[in-house]
């Protein structure tokens, strides 16, 4: 199997969220994971959810048969993140709350999700990617 990373960040999100999409039809599994991005001092996520979730996620994935596209989406550092106005929560499509965040993509939708709170667990993890 097969794990196809894409990153984006605010900026170029539209662009590669647009072809992201286009090749959504090709895989198994569309997945996007919206991530706190790196402290530049430290070189680590400044959102200690999302260190932890990452490995966990990225780990389930590439076990599975299938193959698998995930978007890693960075929201920013934490100030950009904390502004209501963050585009992704208000974005109609994600209304994202927290990070990390982790949306099963289908059919040109959000099929499923897990939030901050429960992104870093296998069992949610296999049954987002399973569809049940």
């Amino acid at each position: 199997m097969a794990v196809k990373l894409v990153d984006a960040t605010i900026s170029s999100f539209g662009s590669v969220f647009e072809k992201f999409k286009a090749e959504a039809p090709q895989n198994k599994v569309n997945l996007i994971l919206f991530l706190a991005d790196n402290d530049p001092s430290t070189k680590l996520s400044w959102c200690p959810d999302c260190v932890r979730a990452e490995p966990v996620i990225l780990k389930k994935l590439e076990a599975l048969p299938d193959d698998v596209a995930v978007l890693r989406a960075y929201v920013g550092d934490r100030p950009t993140w904390r502004n209501p106005q963050h585009p992704w929560r208000v974005d109609s499509r994600f209304k994202l709350t927290g990070v990390p965040t982790l949306i099963s993509w289908e059919n040109d939708a959000v099929k499923g999700r897990l939030e901050d709170y429960e992104a870093h667990l296998e069992p949610k993890i296999n049954a987002l990617v399973s569809g049940n």
